[in-house]
């Protein structure tokens, strides 16, 4: 993979920047963290050469100084809201994240369940982590938040909300998701501090938008197809313009929000620290891009990814018309066609050649692998083992899982299980697989190639079942599919 990000110095620029901005408060900051914390994919897939946990090793740089508080919405708790990319709940990925940052030497103060409302279900979560020694903090809803500036800064608004006890100057403000309730923890904290008499700080850790590279560059516009389903806009900072006459990127919702915040900090502080809603921000990522061209041409690849995404969830009934439309239109923007992923032509094409789905897959070299439609295996089990073969060096006609060894799995889904498509799935085909390689050389050879799928790009020309995409997904492999169902029918 080709590398357009320095992921070292932007490590080192990050830090320097957080310390800097710590120092400038009364040795107390409230960094609001936006997007993933670590395994930030996006990321990494726009910017090549940015590390997904490269957020989490720059906070490790400062861990002696920071403590995180871990915010959840009592609203989300009670909706089941689930993390798309991992498949689990807010609350149970609270507990994940809680985990991941002790077990990296951080240290979690506590949680925080926002917009409590006498939720059932956010009590029985508190109680949950009461019993295994998290504390844990209630923040109400506000009566015309964020507009009622008199109610929301005072005791019967921030005032009201309980007080997080924090030890460590850096205080880094987390959670599962958007919508969390990040920037209003902060902004309470701060509002609790200076009652206190502590000349606390905030400010906003955001890697996208890029605010010092242009509006319409492809890596900002593929922040605007990541958050489509959100409706965010990325903008010129106006108050940054008129502050110092530079042209600057932010997004609708932080400019929108910007005039509240400085209402805000003038009532809190007596002034704003800030002039604009770029200078609220710490990001050093702009300064870090050392191959422009390859990170254009990563974020027109996202975009593209995206737009089948939006499809495929519209198909499902989990998308709308609207994001796809926007998509649509951001790839014009970015001059990217849908051709322009080599595997989507290529699946298509093996389709058409054999009246069946068919799947493509590129290599790492470049070279292009197909899968199709077999009374043994669907298109994506057979492109994964084709790929296999082909990273190992093995003859397309050896058998690495003999048929012999299928036909009972086929029978043990049919006749046991109550399935009606006979065909192996990636992971049961995986398990054949594995199993030959007790006995079979070459099927260990083509076992040993798994690692080399991370970061291979595939296209299917129908929609998989969630078992496939999720196989696809933990083997590091982008997928997309067309958005279609093999079959015409109305439960899938």
């Amino acid at each position: 993979m080709k590398i357009g990000f320095d992921n070292e110095k932007y490590l080192t620029m990050q830090s320097e920047h957080i310390r800097d901005r710590i120092s400038k408060f009364d040795n107390k900051l409230y960094l609001e963290f936006g997007g993933k914390l670590f395994d930030d994919y996006h990321a990494s897939r726009v910017l090549p050469g940015f590390e997904p946990d490269s957020k989490l090793r720059m906070l490790m740089q400062l861990r002696d100084q920071a403590e995180i508080v871990i915010v959840i919405s009592a609203s989300d708790i009670d909706k089941n809201k689930m993390r798309g990319d991992l498949g689990i709940t807010y609350d149970e990925d609270v507990l994940r994240l809680i985990d991941a940052f002790t077990e990296r030497g951080l240290y979690v103060g506590s949680v925080c369940i926002t917009r409590y409302a006498g939720q059932e279900s956010a009590i029985l979560f508190k109680n949950r982590l009461a019993k295994l020694g998290i504390k844990v903090y209630f923040h109400y809803s506000i009566p015309g938040y964020p507009s009622n500036i008199p109610l929301i800064v005072s005791d019967e608004g921030y005032g009201k909300n309980e007080y997080i006890e924090t030890t460590r100057p850096l205080v880094v403000i987390t959670a599962p998701g958007p919508g969390s309730g990040k920037m209003a923890t902060c902004l309470s904290q701060v509002y609790h501090e200076y009652k206190r008499g502590v000349a606390a700080g905030y400010a906003k850790f955001e890697t996208f938008p890029i605010w010092n590279i242009p509006l319409k560059h492809p890596v900002n516009l593929a922040y605007e197809a990541a958050t489509a389903d959100l409706n965010d806009v990325n903008m010129i900072d106006p108050f940054h313009l008129e502050a110092y006459g530079e042209t600057t990127v932010n997004y609708n919702r932080d400019v929108e929000i910007f005039p509240v915040l400085q209402a805000m900090f003038e009532k809190i502080m007596g002034e704003c620290p800030y002039k604009s809603p770029t200078d609220m921000g710490v990001n050093m990522a702009g300064n870090c891009i050392v191959d422009d061209e390859v990170c254009c041409e990563a974020s027109r690849q996202e975009i593209i990814r995206r737009y089948y995404k939006s499809c495929d969830a519209l198909l499902t009934g989990d998308g709308t018309e609207e994001e796809v439309r926007k998509i649509e239109l951001l790839l014009k923007q970015a001059h990217a066609s849908l051709d322009d992923r080599k595997v989507v032509p290529a699946s298509l094409a093996k389709e058409q050649e054999t009246g069946a789905p068919a799947a493509a897959l590129e290599l790492p070299d470049e070279r292009i692998i197909y899968g199709k439609t077999s009374d043994l295996l669907g298109a994506s089990s057979a492109l994964l083992l084709n790929a296999l073969k082909e990273l190992a060096g093995i003859d397309h006609e050896h058998h690495v899982i003999s048929p012999e060894a299928i036909h009972p799995i086929q029978e043990l889904k049919t006749k046991y299980l109550g399935s009606k498509n006979p065909r192996l799935h990636t992971d049961e085909t995986l398990i054949a697989l594995s199993v030959s390689a007790a006995d079979n050389p070459e099927a260990r050879k083509a076992l040993e190639q798994l690692h080399t799928l991370k970061g291979c790009q595939a296209h299917t020309s129908v929609m998989l079942s969630s078992v496939d995409i999720w196989e696809f997904r933990k083997l590091g492999i982008e997928l997309t599919c067309e958005p279609k169902f093999e079959k015409e029918k109305k439960y899938h």
